[in-house]
């Protein structure tokens, strides 16, 4: 591919790594600041996503493709993830929320090493080491110190629980794209299913915990900004540029950028919610991040 045909996809890649840095920022201030319920967020983002999905790929996705059985072990893992990552970012900071989410390439090493009898990459074990101890720079801190922010709904450790479940279940969603391709199960395919298993779990949850819709009413214009972004700008841009991304210069290529959604999540979340960092240890922490994880995942790539 030449060069003039890389730069559009490099620029659709940063657009998508923006985006999904800032899917924490933004589920964090619907919940807090806008007062949303959780499910209820869910249900509308994925069905305004899978509609606009829908007229774009329908015309190019193989029927056949939707009868693998694996599509509905793949759907309850997209379930829980989005269940786990939405009330994360409700009660602890997006921030941390995102930097947890960054260890999950070393998560998705161990998993296939332990299950899948895979080599394990080279520098596993020492990027993890350094990842985790940018994290403790991070997050031990500020716990330490007990420190609020005006964005006040916190129950940290609640949130980074969940946070964990959500990487975790992250993990496995990653290793069930990558193992999706020896059964040819196209991208498109999964990503329609994605978006169908959250619009429905969205409204079916929402529905059995009995959720009150009424402030859907009352949003200001900002409110309906932010969940725009989300709905139509994250989850159906950042998926759609992500999948012609990874066509165009592959998925090593494309992973090796994901440092790039701590910035994200850092900037979003300074102007939207004013929660930063406040140390010095915690912007060593974020540098220490930040390489770890893009050095890891470039060598992976070579």
């Amino acid at each position: 591919m030449t060069q003039k045909r890389i730069w559009p996809w490099l620029v659709a890649t940063l657009l998508a790594q923006t985006g999904w840095g800032a899917y924490p920022v933004m589920a964090r201030y619907l919940q807090t600041i806008s007062k949303l319920p959780s499910m209820s967020i869910i249900a509308l983002g994925g069905l305004i996503a899978l509609i606009g999905a829908g007229a774009l790929l329908l015309p190019r996705v193989r029927w056949e493709d939707f009868r693998s059985k694996r599509l509905i072990v793949f759907a309850l893992i997209v379930i829980g993830r989005a269940v786990s990552n939405m009330l994360a970012a409700r009660y602890t900071l997006a921030i941390y929320v995102q930097l947890i989410n960054l260890m999950t390439p070393f998560i998705v090493a161990l998993l296939s090493t332990a299950v899948w009898h895979e080599r394990l990459p080279r520098y596993t074990v020492r990027a993890l080491f350094l990842g985790l101890l940018g994290v403790l720079l991070i997050i031990g801190g500020d716990l330490l110190r007990q420190s609020t922010f005006p964005t006040a709904n916190r129950i940290d450790w609640l949130g980074i629980l969940l946070a964990l479940v959500s990487t975790l279940l992250l993990a496995f969603y990653m290793i069930s794209v990558r193992r999706s391709t020896v059964h040819e199960i196209r991208g498109e395919a999964l990503l329609l299913v994605q978006l169908l298993a959250l619009a429905v779990s969205g409204f079916v949850i929402s529905f059995l915990l009995q959720e009150s819709w009424q402030a859907w009413r009352n949003l200001a214009p900002l409110d309906w900004a932010v969940f725009g972004i989300l709905a139509v700008g994250i989850l159906l841009g950042a998926n759609l540029g992500q999948i012609g991304a990874i066509r165009h210069l592959g998925a090593s290529l494309v992973s090796s950028t994901m440092a790039w959604r701590l910035v994200s999540a850092l900037a979003v979340s300074a102007v939207l919610l004013d929660e930063r960092l406040t140390s010095m240890w915690q912007a060593l922490g974020v540098i220490l991040v930040l390489f770890t994880v893009t050095w890891y995942l470039w060598q992976q790539r070579r």
